[in-house]
């Protein structure tokens, strides 16, 4: 596929996502938004990518969506480019390659979704996040779904009601993102974090990030079941035994990739 208005990049074992909009702050357009989903599925059926990053070019991570879409549109065409907006998010989740996200500067609106949505985020000491829709008269209806998994009801409606923004270390302290570094040392330092994961083993990571999201809004018992199913697949794989086997063995283990 040719992309516009993302970059796609292949660095060893890891898949690069710039959005690449800088100068509207990589706001979400509907080509945007297809490109990303796209690139997403097709790293994630790339043998040669282990992980992939998603980070901006240009002043911000992503400041939203181009919001000059909203002009005097049917119900039904909003219903189906707000979907479009998010698609991405459910995308993230239903791979089995992991996606970090690499945050500089702003991470607004579905910027900040992308963020939650990841399932690791990096940012740098100068970024900040917010749901910001409400100021403008709108309201972050889609990235308020994944805030609410990562920071919960009571922050995320805070987030969502006053448009405010928290900064970096705020952010980090809610859960909403995993690690601050310096902002000249982010790129390096998502770099590491990307490498420590692909040198791990697909499969291992493929089967337990679907448990971990299909497990997540089960009752205890039943997470638990589909725990013992997925947690046996992996023991049954040929990466599960020779894990154990190198383990045992006091040696580095020789992981296959997928088939």
């Amino acid at each position: 596929m040719t992309y516009n208005t993302i970059v796609v990049e292949k660095v060893d074992q890891i898949g690069k996502i710039t959005l690449n909009r800088p100068e509207a702050y990589n706001t979400f357009t509907i080509p945007l938004a297809l490109e990303l989903n796209q690139a997403l599925l097709e790293m994630d059926q790339n043998p040669e990518i282990a992980v992939v990053i998603i980070n901006g070019n240009g002043k911000n991570f992503c400041a939203g969506i181009d919001v000059k879409y909203v002009d005097g549109k049917s119900h039904a065409e909003y219903v189906d480019w707000h979907g479009l907006m998010g698609r991405m998010n459910l995308t993230m989740t239903e791979m089995k390659k992991p996606v970090i996200a690499s945050v500089h500067n702003l991470a607004v609106a579905n910027g900040v979704g992308i963020v939650a949505a990841t399932d690791l985020a990096i940012a740098g000491e100068s970024a900040r996040f917010g749901a910001t829709a409400v100021n403008i008269g709108l309201f972050c209806m889609g990235p308020a779904v994944p805030l609410l998994k990562n920071i919960g009801r009571k922050r995320t409606m805070e987030l969502i009601l006053t448009g405010d923004l928290i900064d970096a270390k705020t952010a980090l302290s809610w859960g909403l993102i995993n690690k601050v570094v310096k902002d000249d040392m982010l790129e390096e330092e998502t770099m590491k974090w990307a490498k420590k994961l692909a040198d791990k083993s697909r499969q291992a990571i493929a089967l337990g990030k679907a448990c971990f999201y299909k497990t997540e809004d089960l009752n205890l018992k039943q997470g638990l079941d589909m725990a013992d199913q997925y947690f046996a697949s992996l023991c049954a794989s040929q990466d599960g035994e020779e894990g154990v086997r190198a383990f045992l063995e006091k040696r580095e283990p020789r992981y296959r990739y997928p088939d």
